[in-house]
């Protein structure tokens, strides 16, 4: 999410002293206890969706069939909400007001695992390891997605922060552990931790820390106000932007591709910047390169492609195929009409969610969703909707 930062001195002596934290592995917590819970649907009578999409409106979730976009269920669910695919091809994770909760989206219910905690926040999905961060409390979920069937709960490991902050976590392939330092007033850098919990890289040289995304050869970035900041090869290294204040704190990776591509905001007094230019940052350089579209977009615009295509929703409508290499646009498609983003970050707005080589957009003011065809750009489905939805995702693909 885009949120402003505020601003506090944190000394590295009490961020050392907290680092002393527990790193364990122990079963996921108790079921989550809200005050309005959710209608769950009854299992028996759910006929399993294929590659389902679930998009969150005021009141409750939509689920749908990702191939044709029909409406499969309709979930109540109070509060504002959001939507992360959980790492396995059944199942999102749910951020509610009583913590994270586990929805099984092909068949369309609830299920019994759930991280309580307030303010859940970034839901990562890494090297087959899907982790949840509780801003609320600093703590750090990690499990495997595989083991989310038929409810159960999976076997966690659980890391806390030394100060509960707005923060990010990945679990790396070797079991490292990449985590956020901070506190609820002012966020500075990372460490990593190794399987045993044991501190083995820190950096206090980010500013307003926000966001992740992982590159080819598995190169972490988190975004920073003056630059990007890079984890690779077991150690720490600075993008500095070209700006002197310089945000990046939304960021899209992919798997195939060394370059990230990350959004790019200028102005620190603003009550809310509507940026025209993206970043694409290097890897492998660590440099990093700006690209004018000549639209705003918004932190819910950024995707990647199956062949690694960084991918812009703008406001004028246009979905943008960009070249990461080049920072060419290789392709326009016109998604949906022109959109203003909203102040407040809670509100709706076209949402891009991108799943193999289709791009599913959200149109709130039409009360649709769009699916697209990157290879060919054309529109492969369409759906009206009860009612505008505000959050977008799915299960990764493969049901």
């Amino acid at each position: 999410m885009n949120k402003p930062t505020r601003a506090r001195t944190l000394t590295g002596t009490a961020l050392a002293l907290a680092a002393s934290m527990a790193l364990t592995a122990c079963g996921a917590s108790d079921d989550a206890a809200t005050e309005a819970e959710p209608k769950r649907a009854k299992s028996s009578g759910a006929v399993a969706v294929d590659n389902p999409l679930v998009a969150s409106f005021d009141g409750g979730l939509y689920v749908l069939d990702g191939e044709s976009l029909k409406l499969a269920k309709t979930v109540e669910l109070p509060g504002f909400n959001r939507i992360n695919p959980a790492g396995d091809e059944d199942h999102v994770v749910i951020s509610t007001d009583s913590g994270f909760r586990v929805f099984d989206a092909a068949r369309q219910t609830f299920t019994d695992t759930a991280f309580k905690g307030p303010k859940p926040g970034h839901v990562v999905r890494h090297a087959g390891r899907t982790v949840l961060f509780t801003d609320g409390t600093g703590e750090v979920n990690v499990f495997d997605p595989a083991e989310l069937g038929d409810g159960a709960k999976p076997r966690t490991r659980t890391y806390t922060s030394a100060e509960p902050h707005h923060g990010v976590a990945i679990e790396l392939s070797d079991g490292h552990l990449v985590s956020t330092l901070g506190t609820e007033e002012k966020r500075t850098g990372a460490l990593v931790l190794d399987k045993n919990g044991k501190e083995i890289a820190r950096a206090e040289n980010c500013p307003g820390v926000h966001g992740e995304a992982a590159a080819k050869d598995e190169v972490v970035a988190l975004g920073c106000e003056d630059g990007v900041l890079l984890y690779k090869d077991g150690k720490f290294t600075k993008v500095d932007a070209p700006d002197d204040y310089a945000r990046t704190g939304n960021q899209a990776g992919s798997d195939v591709s060394p370059i990230l591509l990350g959004d790019y905001k200028t102005d620190p007094d603003a009550e809310l910047e509507r940026p025209t230019r993206i970043s694409l940052i290097d890897t492998r350089t660590a440099k990093m390169k700006l690209v004018d579209l000549g639209t705003s977009y918004s932190f819910r615009s950024l995707g990647r492609g199956p062949g690694g295509e960084a991918l812009v929703l703008g406001t004028n409508g246009v979905l943008h195929v960009i070249d990461p290499e080049t920072g060419k646009v290789t392709r326009k498609i016109d998604a949906v009409g022109d959109w203003t983003e909203p102040l407040d970050w809670q509100q709706p707005r076209p949402t891009l969610f991108v799943r193999d080589d289709t791009a599913y957009v959200s149109e709130p003011g039409k009360r649709q969703l769009h699916a697209f065809d990157l290879d060919s750009g054309e529109k492969v489905a369409s759906v009206t909707l009860p009612k505008s939805t505000n959050e977008l995702s799915g299960t990764v693909a493969g049901h």
